[in-house]
């Protein structure tokens, strides 16, 4: 069922509008028929601009910069100017005023926000109605299912998703993806509703990582690029997790990728981490609910009756943890974000699983977060490389993370690890 990637690239896109090679629009209107033909089947959009409205834009202000002309997905649970934001709820969409800040940045930088891409239920557990583009039967992921599903089926060379837990790098893994965490506070969240303040994370799905880094050379609010070590990487490989166990063909993929990046020249030392991966996983389960809870109140308040039972139940569980565990939690949380060197030692990278297996039969689900989720309460950046596919044709891939704020030298060392691991050969 998986269409093509997009036509064109990111920068190829951008290169031939900035060269008068091609019009402003004419890209989003490549993704619109994209979008018209296959969404049917995925259903991965809430809300697309249509013909007239896209006609209405101002050309002169997609005409140059860095995404010149680039069509964009947003989930919908950020806003866009002039379009509804819904947040995945049974509740009456809310008409946008303003663009989120992250928004209004792709479009100062040329791009077209082209739509709203389904999400999870105020970005939580309950799923939106898309599907996988690689099989129908089994789950996208979530929280940002559609944001994932839009660019892995061609409509769309790039979109923007959230993660609190494993919103961003699972839908990657499930859909054959590049998927990106930047660091926590890294990219602004204005205009996005948030659940989880200290937890919430704005990231973005490509086809490849030049186009990722694009992205990031326009969101991402640091210094100039760090540029990597010249000497032979050192990356710790972590295969255990208490929640959950890589199924054969995820471990077959980690060994695989281990025997190719040392014939490279790289060393890869496997580390334990059972007992601080078990403190995080519960830092992550107490400060989630906890804040979740809080966010979520007053909507359950007003509209229960609207809202999934799983939502509910999460925010009365949230509602029950005292502010003292949730102080313990979050004392946790900040000792560990600039405890690159006391955990990985001289490691340069972590590379593990980005799931336990392929996308799970079932679109009740998203399928499990354990091997997100103490990234998302460190907030170091995660990267997700897809790097193969399992006999039935479904996506796999591997997670490789790095310490808070080394965003960009992460995607630089994702650039030469995916060449390594997709190369043809061994």
């Amino acid at each position: 069922m998986r269409a093509a990637a997009f036509p064109l690239s990111v920068n190829a896109i951008a290169r031939d509008v900035e060269a008068g090679r091609a019009g402003p629009w004419d890209a989003a209107r490549q993704a619109l028929d994209a979008i018209a033909r296959l969404d049917g089947g995925i259903r991965a959009w809430t809300h697309v601009l249509g013909a007239d409205a896209l006609a209405g834009l101002d050309a002169a202000a997609h005409r140059s910069g860095p995404l010149a002309g680039v069509p964009v997905g947003i989930k919908d649970v950020m806003d866009v100017a002039g379009m509804p934001t819904g947040h995945g709820a049974a509740l009456p969409a809310q008409q946008a005023r303003f663009d989120a800040c992250c928004v209004a940045m792709l479009r100062a930088a040329g791009a077209v926000p082209i739509g709203k891409t389904v999400t999870a239920e105020f970005a939580f557990r309950s799923p939106g109605p898309t599907r996988n583009p690689h099989a129908p039967e089994h789950t996208p992921g979530g929280s940002s299912s559609g944001s994932a599903a839009a660019v892995a089926a061609g409509m769309v060379p790039a979109a923007l998703g959230t993660q609190t837990g494993g919103s961003m790098i699972r839908p990657a893994a499930f859909c054959g993806v590049v998927g990106f965490k930047p660091s926590f506070d890294r990219v602004f969240r204005d205009g996005m509703k948030l659940t989880c303040e200290s937890l919430d994370t704005i990231g973005w799905y490509t086809n490849s990582i030049d186009d990722a880094r694009c992205l990031a050379d326009v969101l991402l609010n640091d210094a100039a690029p760090r540029q990597p070590a010249g000497r032979p990487l050192l990356i710790a490989v972590q295969d255990c997790n208490p929640e959950a166990s890589a199924c054969g063909h995820s471990q077959a993929e980690l060994a695989r990728a281990c025997a190719r990046l040392r014939a490279a020249g790289m060393q890869c030392e496997r580390v334990g981490m059972e007992p601080e991966t078990a403190r995080l996983l519960q830092a992550h389960a107490v400060i989630m609910h906890y804040e979740f809870a809080r966010s979520l109140a007053p909507v359950v308040a007003r509209s229960a009756e609207a809202l999934s039972p799983a939502l509910r139940q999460a925010v009365a569980h949230g509602l029950a943890i005292g502010a003292p565990q949730y102080r313990d939690m979050r004392a946790l949380q900040a000792a560990l974000r600039h405890g690159w060197d006391r955990l990985y030692g001289g490691a340069d990278l972590v590379l593990t699983f980005s799931t336990p297996g392929p996308a799970p039969h079932g679109l009740r689900h998203t399928g499990s977060a354990a091997f997100n989720k103490i990234w998302s309460v460190l907030g170091w950046p995660c990267l997700h490389l897809p790097t193969a596919r399992t006999p039935a044709g479904l996506p796999l891939g591997l997670q490789l993370v790095a310490g808070w704020g080394h965003d960009h030298a992460l995607l630089a060392h994702g650039r030469r690890l995916h060449h390594l691991l997709t190369q043809e050969g061994e």
